[in-house]
């Protein structure tokens, strides 16, 4: 007779007790196994704040799923017998218990699931993969609603999905009369000394040492590992969730999009890393913000807005991942091979906004969706960064990133890399869009208003050389086609300055 009946492995992504593999398991006659690992925490350089929060969230999970009587083996990243990878850790259980099946819930990431599916034949065992019923989109509901369509768009999925699950509507009609409140969500803002900030947590014990592991094992990689102030566990990362309802929620929509120097969170959340490690389920926030709204406490496009987010892009990013992979992750539709510049990873350049949003990435593994796609994705659309080598950064540095969120927002949102599959438009703009969101212009360099010459704004430049170069590829998106007709009437003399102020500024990348 097997030791165990099941050996039930969860991954750090998946921190939530009723995971499909834990739901159906028995804590008597089941064992749960989790590992800290060398190969997840440097398939790429993860920022250290990311992978110190990761672990920390991991250990105080064993300890939630020990309360409610599971029995975990858990292996540190520091244990003599740790083997580096999930095939090697769960090689080393499966010698010692002796289970009689494996079994898991689907990993997100394309690359551990193919693990996933190795095991049954490595190990001559039963393996289990079932899916993951925390997302409110499976992989194949997704593609039976892409099936036939001539084009994606995840305006009409997310129309779909406040179908399916009810939110804000009223009978048969979206609330508000309205699907979709963005066009009210686009206000700059100005500096406020009562704005709000994320719930912090102090570190405790288990965090402490986390700390110390990371500084000892990983101090050659990416960014500040303290001040640390994550939440780690689910009661802490719930409290957090709740101050941003009560504190910043009622400004959210107005200001999403809106960018501030030395404000770094604004009015926004901060629980994706929380929702995409599995310490809040995206369903139940959905509803807490619904009830807000439904109790007159938060306006409408704020409420909209914030489910839009979860229910509509967090959804079919996933669901465009899972349909495209594998080979998604190499698309470069504008061919574009100019490699990553290293101020990217020290934030040391002349260009106010980029240095505010790498400096930022640095200090708190976080930049919210403008910041990444208007700035630093921006700017690499703009200068003809290679999209891979793009997305293996936004993947390494953030403490939300994961492959199948990450990877659509940058090759297909950020970097058009797809030709279009996932965004109907490049999201390219020069420096005027910038001034207008943020205030990052005011104390830079270069100057906003000039569009060629030594001190003009990099952004004006490359964006009309962009424009230029992929004119052919661009010039019918009807969403483009009038910026290609704004450059044809500048005069040869200006197209001429501003190939040679692009070309002057990227050669000194």
């Amino acid at each position: 007779m097997p030791a165990i009946r099941n050996l039930i492995l969860v991954l750090g992504d998946q921190l939530t007790p009723t995971l499909t593999s834990l739901a159906g398991g028995d804590p008597v006659r089941d064992r749960v196994l989790m590992a800290e690992l060398g190969d997840e925490a440097g398939y790429v350089r993860h920022h250290r704040k990311k992978i110190a929060f990761l672990f920390s969230a991991m250990r105080h999970f064993a300890a939630e799923l020990r309360g409610l009587g599971w029995t975990v083996d858990y292996v540190t990243l520091d244990d003599p017998d740790n083997r580096g990878s999930f095939t090697e850790a769960l090689g080393a259980a499966i010698a010692r218990l002796r289970p009689a099946r494996v079994v898991v819930t689907e990993a997100g990431e394309w690359r551990v699931r193919q693990m996933q599916e190795s095991w049954a034949a490595r190990f001559s065992l039963p393996v289990d993969i079932l899916p993951d019923e925390r997302f409110l989109c499976s992989p194949a509901s997704f593609a039976a609603w892409a099936a036939g369509r001539k084009q994606l768009r995840m305006e009409y999925f997310y129309r779909d999905m406040r179908r399916r699950t009810g939110l804000l509507m009223d009978g048969d009609e979206p609330a508000g009369g309205r699907w979709n409140f963005d066009a009210e969500n686009r206000k700059p803002a100005k500096a406020d000394l009562f704005m709000p900030r994320p719930r912090g947590v102090a570190p405790d014990a288990i965090t402490r040492e986390v700390l110390a592991l990371v500084e000892a094992r990983f101090g050659n990689h990416f960014g500040d590992l303290e001040p640390f102030w994550f939440a780690v566990t689910r009661a802490d990362a719930e409290a957090a969730f709740a101050a941003f309802v009560e504190t910043a929620l009622p400004k959210f929509g107005d200001y999403q999009d809106a960018m501030l120097a030395g404000e770094p969170f604004l009015y926004h959340a901060v629980i994706a890393p929380y929702l995409n490690c599995g310490l809040l389920d995206p369903l139940a926030v959905c509803r807490q913000v619904e009830a807000e709204w439904r109790a007159g406490r938060v306006p409408l496009n704020a409420a909209e807005g914030f489910i839009r987010q979860i229910i509509g892009w967090r959804e079919y990013v996933r669901g465009i991942y899972w349909l495209k992979m594998p080979g998604y992750e190499r698309s470069n539709f504008l061919g574009h091979a100019r490699p990553l510049p290293g101020f990217y990873w020290t934030g040391e350049t002349a260009m106010a906004c980029v240095r505010a949003a790498v400096t930022q990435t640095k200090e708190q593994a976080y930049a919210h969706h403008i910041q990444r796609l208007m700035i630093t994705g921006n700017f690499a659309l703009l200068a003809g960064i290679d999209p891979h080598e793009l997305h293996e950064w936004y993947l390494a540095v953030y403490a939300d990133a994961y492959e199948w969120v990450e990877l659509p927002n940058t090759v297909g949102m950020s970097q058009f890399a797809d030709g279009g599959l996932l965004a109907s438009k490049p999201y390219a703009a020069s420096g005027a869009y910038i001034d207008r969101m943020s205030d990052y212009c005011d104390g830079c360099a270069y100057d906003v208003k000039q569009r060629t010459g030594p001190r003009a704004c990099p952004f004006n430049a490359l964006y009309w050389d962009f424009i230029s170069r992929h004119r052919d590829k661009i010039g019918r998106n009807p969403r483009m086609a009038q910026m290609v007709r704004t450059y044809d009437k500048f005069p040869d003399a200006e197209r001429a300055r501003i190939a040679d102020s692009a070309a002057a500024f990227l050669a000194g990348l």
